[in-house]
């Protein structure tokens, strides 16, 4: 009955945007002539400290090409012009990104523009269990939270399959105890940067809000390990930088599924309309059921003209299970039919604007849905397309309440970040006003190139719209020069955006 929707056509996608079209330009370029120096910072022993932005992870995947162009590996490439040294990175075994435990896939390859964005050919060949000797000074951990980085053993491959470790720490952790932090430490850095706590939020907003598949980081929590961090990396006199954090649903990765994606087409089949049967047979019995419940407004009739919104599942709503079977069985249905419409329809409701729907939704729309895929089944043949005939569960849609609730969470890790930098005398860049100049009109402009936080358009972003491209790396790699610069007095010149894709092609 619908058609496909694992990817839109790009002139139907929708983002979001603030209100002002200021344009932001943003020299790089030193143009006094004065010779390159590191100021009052060193240099010379320089190590990162992240998760899989400063890994280098883009278009959903880790791979050399990516990693070569991650912010701390353009910034190590700066410092290497006043006195900076070696700084190594675990790469991947291939372009192809991914990860293979004991020969599994258990990460895929990355992602391409190909009319849509597709997987690349060909098998992941990067075995977690194929370990890298020596020390890195790239420490980014993709999926790592603040407190990962303290915590022992989760670089342990034996953990991996339980979830106690990371897959991609334990490629290239120095011992099966050791932490993240540790390793940073043990190569008597002299300088360092620290951009965490990401994940603290991602996760739980990638989730649909959904505690039981991947909690929110309580803000005490995120405190307590960003202060411990800092305090170890600061002993001794070492100078830093560090990054606070945009608010997660900013990013276009939650602006991409538009909460009313049902188009005229997508409701036909074989040229006909098929919205005049589903308000026949579905959508007028559950208006007229729930309006008698005094809820009508939760399920209206579907338009013959223009877009529709998704169904979906609201469990902050009161459940009317009991109540919608006892209405629809008085209305004529028989009594099995009436429990697995109360079942399936006591917290449902028809999107809003104010909903954000997950990228991941849109491989699921209009399709039937599985404990494998969604986490529930239908227990209806006739009931079995998500987000048409059954609502789109919570953990492909984030609610207000939902992306208020990460909005405090995050101002709360920011306040964290500021008062920790601000006491340590550590530069500061802030990377929650950049992410609301990108979402406005115009963007922000670097070398003559106009950056913004649209998907796939807008060259900030990669195609998993989350992780920036490469030309977004080096932008970032830019802003973090801006503040060192400001902070330690060096005047390192950044590296020209324009040098940097925008979109990996699919042979590298």
């Amino acid at each position: 009955m619908i058609k496909n929707f694992k990817w839109l056509l790009l002139v139907s996608l929708t983002f979001m945007a603030c209100n002002s079209d200021d344009d932001v330009t943003v020299p790089v370029e030193s143009s006094d002539g004065k010779p390159l120096t590191a100021g009052s910072a060193d240099f010379s022993k320089y190590v990162a400290l992240g998760d899989s932005f400063a890994a280098g992870f883009s278009d959903n995947a880790l791979f050399i090409k990516g990693q070569e162009g991650a912010y701390p590996n353009i910034l190590a490439q700066q410092f290497a012009l006043v006195g900076g040294g070696e700084f190594k990175t675990p790469f991947s075994n291939d372009n192809i990104g991914g990860l293979l435990l004991g020969g599994n896939v258990i990460f895929g390859p990355r992602l391409y523009f190909k009319s849509a964005p597709v997987p690349v050919e060909g098998t992941p060949t990067t075995e977690v269990t194929a370990h890298l000797s020596g020390t890195f000074g790239n420490l980014g951990v993709p999926g790592a939270k603040s407190f990962h980085l303290l915590a022992p053993g989760y670089g342990n491959p034996a953990g991996v399959v339980a979830g106690t470790a990371n897959p991609y720490f334990a490629r290239f952790a120095s011992s099966t105890t050791t932490t993240v932090l540790a390793d940073a430490l043990s190569q008597n850095p002299t300088f360092f940067s620290l951009w965490i706590g990401g994940n603290d939020e991602l996760g739980y907003a990638t989730a649909g809000g959904d505690p039981t598949v991947n909690p929110l980081t309580p803000p005490a929590t995120f405190a307590a390990a960003y202060n411990a961090l800092v305090t170890q990396l600061v002993s001794g006199g070492r100078k830093g930088v560090v990054a606070n954090l945009p608010v997660i649903t900013t990013l276009p990765h939650f602006h991409v599924i538009a909460y009313n994606q049902l188009t005229q087409a997508n409701l036909s089949a074989g040229g006909v309309s098929l919205v005049g049967t589903l308000n026949a047979q579905l959508y007028g019995p559950l208006h007229n059921a729930l309006a008698f419940l005094g809820q009508g407004s939760r399920i209206n009739l579907l338009s013959a003209t223009g877009n529709n919104p998704l169904l979906i599942v609201d469990e902050t709503l009161p459940d009317l299970s009991a109540n919608l079977k006892a209405v629809l069985m008085g209305g004529g249905l028989d009594a099995t039919t009436a429990t697995v419409m109360g079942q399936i329809f006591g917290r449902a409701r028809q999107a809003l604007p104010t909903d954000l729907i997950v990228l991941g939704a849109s491989s699921r729309i209009g399709k039937v849905p599985t404990v494998a895929a969604d986490g529930i089944a239908s227990p209806s043949p006739s009931l079995s397309q998500l987000g048409v005939t059954f609502p789109l569960p919570d953990r492909y849609v984030l609610l207000p309440s939902e992306v208020a609730e990460i909005e405090t969470a995050t101002n709360a890790y920011n306040l964290t970040i500021k008062a920790v930098a601000d006491a340590n005398g550590l530069a500061i860049v802030d990377a929650k006003s950049i992410m609301d100049d990108l979402n406005k009109p115009n963007g922000i402009t670097m070398n003559n190139f106009t950056l913004k936080a649209t998907f796939v358009t807008g060259g900030m972003f990669s195609l998993d719209g989350v992780h920036p491209s490469p030309r977004g790396y080096a932008f970032i790699a830019n802003k973090f020069i801006e503040v060192i610069n400001a902070k330690y007095g060096s005047n390192l010149k950044g590296v020209d955006i324009g040098n940097y894709q925008v979109l990996f092609p699919a042979t590298l």
